[in-house]
């Protein structure tokens, strides 16, 4: 069983989180476990300080190293593997779905969310690497924490129901995933396009040999419309690869 464990000092934002949708039903199951350390605990003072103004003077305040250092070894001395320790912070490296496949295969992550203007740089010593969860700077570390969480959950065997849309979806093999369409067949809005209000033909055909291979290329012509970056280290099988040339030979015609 995999187990998360996340260090705030804002322990309400997880715990809310965590007790609904999947990642509930999965925690309910028994499938995972997760846990909230309130960092407030780990603290020498009546106050329960976990921040202090930064050496060398400058704005803002900075998380301090020993309530952290004190909360690793609490977790630490409860687990029965050695915890995967992971640090959310803008300065880290972004988060994929690569990495989350491989966080999947830990037994045991702990993920300590930053505040602030970050942490006491010794932090750094305890941490096995830093993810960000872009190119932006939030108020804390809570909300990539949960994002990890969730990201990496999903792939664990039995969190999900269907197993097989994880298998399908978006980045699974480095493409973005097909669009998808339900009842009603056609929609009434005067502000699109009649055709773009109905579902695809090869959709309701009931031919799932064409209905795959739509799909194939439509996921083949968002990603190459959206992040055409993706297809340089996608998996694409011989089908998948006729098919991109196909689209890219239709998108210089067009351009011509």
């Amino acid at each position: 069983m995999t187990q998360f464990d996340i260090v705030s000092i804002f322990p309400v934002m997880i715990e809310q989180a965590l007790r609904a949708g999947v990642l509930g039903r999965a925690i309910d199951r028994g499938v995972l476990k997760a846990g909230v350390t309130d960092l407030r605990d780990f603290t020498a003072d009546r106050h329960r300080t976990v921040d202090d103004v930064p050496y060398g003077g400058g704005p803002g305040m900075v998380l301090k190293a020993d309530p952290i250092f004190r909360a690793l070894d609490a977790i630490a001395e409860g687990a029965s593997v050695r915890p995967h320790v992971i640090l959310t912070s803008p300065q880290g490296t972004r988060f994929t779905q690569a990495i989350a496949r491989r966080l999947a295969n830990e037994p045991h992550l702990v993920l300590i969310c930053g505040r602030y203007e970050g942490v006491d740089e010794r932090v750094r010593l305890r941490v096995d690497e830093e993810l960000s969860a872009g190119d932006f700077v939030l108020t804390g570390g809570e909300l990539p924490a949960l994002m990890i969480v969730d990201a990496v959950a999903r792939l664990i065997p039995g969190v999900v129901g269907d197993e097989q849309s994880v298998d399908q979806e978006s980045f699974s093999r480095g493409l973005l995933d097909f669009p998808h369409y339900t009842r009603p067949a056609v929609l009434e809005w005067s502000g699109a396009r009649a055709d773009a209000l109905t579902v695809p033909d090869v959709l309701v055909s009931g031919n799932h040999a064409e209905i795959r291979r739509w799909r194939r290329r439509a996921a083949l012509a968002r990603t190459l419309a959206r992040r055409p970056e993706l297809l340089e280290s996608a998996a694409l099988d011989d089908e998948e690869r006729r098919l991109l040339e196909e689209l890219r030979g239709t998108r210089e015609r067009e351009d011509e």
